[in-house]
């Protein structure tokens, strides 16, 4: 498959061009902002309690990789429309789509991770098994954390080999200038890129799957234990249970129009300036950003430092 780009009669008009980075340009600063937040509350806690909770941690690497998934996506926005020469080179372009598949690896398997937390802190199952890795699954977090970082760099290091070719032609006039401009060409290897982009999401995407649909289990175990004991249904447990399945469900729905937009941006099937390429990019800059805000407004402890800070910033301005 092979993508043109850089041609001038695909050149976008500078209103849509302003247009596109206000939008994904807001899109990745109330991401970053939002997941610094995160980052910062945690970072705090770290620092003032000398250790962190395994929620906090897992939160940590997680808004950690989000913040650097956007930053990088505005960089290679910016590049991509302002310096073509440069970022068609074979290495620049390599590089560039190595490194946003393992911030989007890395940002996937750590989400993954607190999904199936507190899938495991809050599930009600007997079996042996489960009830052991309830007990380790604190102490065994910081190696599974660092051994997912590893597995997203060499899902993403395939990338350089076998998947994309960068070449242009010579040199053409624009219309209407002095100036010359070359045509870059981009060919993929659809095969390949499938192969090793289904292979990178696959397992972490199951964990998902698996943790949500064990919470509906727990959950439904749950509620009919509360019925045989003529108990009431409003309790801490059910409460859990209903917030972590709302979550994962949150997740699931934000990260599988991502899958689309990210696997679409990544094949070239549409022109580089082509309005369907835009809204890849654009549906890539909402997920993390829309995602960290979900985790802020569903978790206590950052619900509850939010509103400290917004109490803190309206008295500021009221001064």
């Amino acid at each position: 498959m092979m993508k043109t780009c850089g041609s001038p009669e695909n050149k976008l008009s500078p209103f849509w061009i302003t247009l596109v980075f206000t939008i994904i340009g807001a899109e990745c600063i109330i991401g970053i902002f939002a997941n610094g937040f995160i980052v910062a509350i945690n970072a705090a806690e770290w620092i003032q309690n000398k250790a962190v909770s395994t929620s906090g941690r897992i939160l940590l690497f997680l808004s950690v990789s989000r913040i650097a998934l956007q930053s990088f996506l505005m960089l290679e926005l910016t590049f991509s429309s302002t310096s073509p020469s440069f970022y068609n080179e074979d290495v620049v372009y390599d590089t560039f789509k190595v490194s946003f598949m393992f911030l989007n690896y890395c940002s996937l398997w750590f989400a993954a991770w607190l999904s199936f937390f507190y899938f495991v802190k809050i599930a009600d199952f007997s079996y042996p098994v489960f009830l052991k890795l309830k007990w380790r699954i604190s102490g065994l977090m910081p190696w599974l954390l660092w051994l997912s970082m590893l597995i997203s760099l060499g899902n993403s290091v395939v990338f350089f080999k076998d998947i994309y070719t960068v070449y242009s032609n010579n040199s053409f006039p624009i219309p209407s200038s002095n100036s010359t401009e070359k045509k870059y060409f981009t060919e993929t290897n659809v095969f390949n890129l499938v192969l090793f982009y289904y292979l990178g999401i696959l397992i972490p995407l199951i964990m998902f799957i698996l943790a949500a649909t064990l919470l509906i289990i727990s959950l439904k175990k749950h509620t009919l234990y509360m019925e045989s004991n003529a108990t009431g249904f409003r309790d801490p447990s059910m409460e859990a249970h209903m917030g972590a399945i709302k979550a994962t469900s949150y997740f699931l729905i934000l990260y599988v129009f991502n899958a689309i937009a990210l696997f679409l941006y990544m094949s070239n099937i549409f022109d580089i300036n082509s309005s369907w390429n835009i809204s890849c990019k654009i549906i890539m800059a909402a997920y993390p950003a829309g995602h960290s805000i979900l985790l802020i407004q569903d978790n206590p402890g950052l619900r509850r430092a939010l509103k400290r800070l917004q109490a803190r910033v309206h008295l500021y301005l009221k001064d």
